[in-house]
């Protein structure tokens, strides 16, 4: 009887999981099989693709309320298609739909995103994830979060130029506990959304914010990582 009531709670565990490659496989048939489909796929590519933020925020406003969508959609998209990085997402966000829901949709877009690659990690095998990051970094960032946990989280979500999609997969794969991770994901990316939406109109400022903020988190947490090793000796 008990090991039912398990089994029963591991499947129901899995729904979720079922559910997001069933809606995956619909995509995928979808865009071979309906043209409507497929022309907006190709448009989608071509725009988040550009690097052109002007234009993916005019195409984004185009959608209208199903635009934070599609931006939430994109924001998953993003980790296994490289080349639509995170941080654009973020700043065409913030610039398309103001600094309030702009940061709101950011907030729902990157849990979202976070939440998918915990559970690619927790429940599809390792092997698959060292071949979405390659096994280098897969044992790295596993390596850093045994060390450091829930701060290795934070500092990875606050500093735009880390691994931010490698680090769901693995706190996945560790078992990290949902929550803990969830609670992590957002003390890091609030604030550098909150940055964002203060000087996202101002290019120049933002890049050199972003870069000195990159510096800044990583020195300091660098200091952690001396201090903790020199009081554990």
């Amino acid at each position: 009887m008990e090991e039912t009531k398990t089994s029963n709670t591991t499947q129901k565990s899995k729904l979720p999981l079922y559910l997001s490659l069933l809606l995956l496989l619909g995509l995928v048939l979808s865009y071979f099989f309906i043209p409507s489909v497929k022309e907006f796929f190709n448009e989608a590519w071509e725009v988040l693709t550009s690097d052109d933020n002007a234009r993916i925020e005019n195409w984004v406003s185009d959608f209208g309320w199903m635009g934070p969508v599609v931006l939430v959609l994109a924001m998953v998209a993003q980790m296994f298609l490289l080349v639509i990085p995170s941080l654009a997402l973020m700043v065409v966000s913030i610039l398309a739909y103001g600094p309030f829901w702009g940061s709101l949709i950011v907030i729902v877009a990157v849990v979202t995103a976070s939440s998918v690659g915990y559970a690619i990690g927790t429940y599809l095998s390792e092997t698959l994830v060292k071949k979405l990051i390659g096994a280098t970094t897969e044992k790295k960032i596993e390596k850093f979060i045994e060390a450091y946990g829930f701060w290795a989280v934070v500092i990875t979500r606050i500093n735009p130029f880390l691994s931010n999609d490698a680090i769901s997969f693995v706190a996945g794969i560790l078992k990290m506990g949902y929550w803990k991770f969830i609670g992590a994901t957002l003390l890091g990316i609030a604030p550098l959304t909150l940055y964002i939406a203060i000087i996202g109109e101002n290019t120049d400022r933002l890049k050199q914010g972003l870069l000195w903020s990159s510096l800044v988190s990583l020195l300091v947490f660098g200091g952690y990582i001396w201090w903790d090793k020199k009081k554990k000796k």
